[in-house]
């Protein structure tokens, strides 16, 4: 019997210095790869393929907008077709810009059509590269909410927001972190507001303010390249990024082209609610996480812990059932990718 699993496509910074390589290393050179590296060849842009064989990772040319993004998704989409039959896919969601790369798994976009999509987002993400983003815990170290934490922390947003100029929103609720965005005079006074915990306030390099109203110049841009034809209804339900579902003959593709284009460019986007509702509308066996990198299982559990999914209330106990039973596959650890490919 197949067990059930929802699939989660990662975004921006899972592609980092232990991933060079990433797809040479897992697909050797796949067809659609060469369709990938023609398209960014038209466009006068480095191929996929060479980034990913570059000699040395620079983080310079690597984490770029332009180039992170193709390199992720690629990276994102042929995990997932290499996922192994055994598992049935009931859903498919992604954190931000894994949204691109959940509508391509799920069939809302061809492989070509999300390559466009996310391509030219990430273009238009680092020729604009409006504002920056910065990432706060609110829970301990078992990845237990500390009390009142997440509220002092939206109150603050909301004192610096507007305040001299500065410009602060929440950006994405990620587990048990706010990742916040807002131009540099509201990153700055939130750094000088809050103490310093491990690494952070955690500033993400080469990141823009996303899912602020500050691109709205980003969407309104993409809107006009991007048209509606690329899109279409999922063969998968799709969480997006407010824990809507788009179910499979019953999505408006306009509606979904419009929130690609629109709100999920310029409104905060809630990958813990995504997570949540992933677990209470479908009660999947496993989650499955595609690579590049394993950064997202901290946000995914923290998630999970937060609504006491299946008896999982800490870190501890997330832990605990991953040695007995995994929950989480994260297909960028080689420990784990074999439990989920074929």
């Amino acid at each position: 019997m197949r067990k059930t699993a929802v699939l989660i496509c990662p975004g921006r910074g899972t592609y980092n210095a232990p991933e060079l390589g990433y797809i040479s290393r897992h697909f050797g050179a796949p067809a659609l790869l060469a369709e990938f590296d023609a398209y960014r060849a038209a466009q006068g842009q480095e191929t996929v393929s060479a980034l990913d064989g570059a000699e040395k990772f620079s983080a310079r040319l690597h984490t770029r907008g332009d180039n992170a993004s193709p390199l992720i998704y690629a990276a994102s989409l042929l995990d997932a077709q290499a996922i192994s039959a055994d598992y049935d896919i009931v859903a498919v969601t992604g954190n931000s810009m894994g949204w691109y790369i959940a509508l391509a798994a799920g069939g809302a976009l061809d492989p070509m059509a999300g390559f466009a999509v996310v391509n030219t987002m990430g273009t238009l993400m680092q020729e604009h590269l409006i504002g920056g983003q910065v990432l706060y815990p609110f829970v301990d170290d078992n990845w237990q909410e500390i009390p009142g934490k997440r509220n002092e922390l939206l109150a603050l947003v909301a004192d610096i927001d507007g305040r001299g100029g500065a410009v602060l929103a929440v950006s994405i609720r990620l587990g048990g972190m706010l990742v916040l965005a807002g131009n540099d005079a509201g990153l700055k006074a939130f750094k000088a507001a809050v103490p310093a915990y491990d690494r952070y306030p955690l500033l993400l390099p080469n990141h823009a303010a996303f899912h602020t109203d500050l691109q709205e110049p980003v969407a309104a841009e993409g809107r006009a390249r991007l048209g509606a034809d690329l899109f279409g209804p999922p063969k998968t339900p799709l969480i997006d990024g407010r824990g809507a579902i788009w179910w499979p003959h019953a999505t408006d593709a306009a509606a979904l082209r419009a929130y690609t284009l629109g709100a999920q460019v310029t409104e905060t986007y809630d990958f813990t609610r995504a997570i949540q509702v992933a677990a209470r509308e479908f009660a999947p066996d496993v989650f499955i996480v595609t690579g590049p990198g394993a950064t997202l299982g901290g946000a995914i559990a923290q998630s999970l812990i937060a609504i006491d999914w299946d008896g999982m209330d800490s870190k501890a106990a997330f832990q605990k059932r991953q040695l007995e039973n995994p929950v989480l596959i994260a297909m960028g650890r080689d420990d784990q990718r074999k439990l989920a490919t074929r």
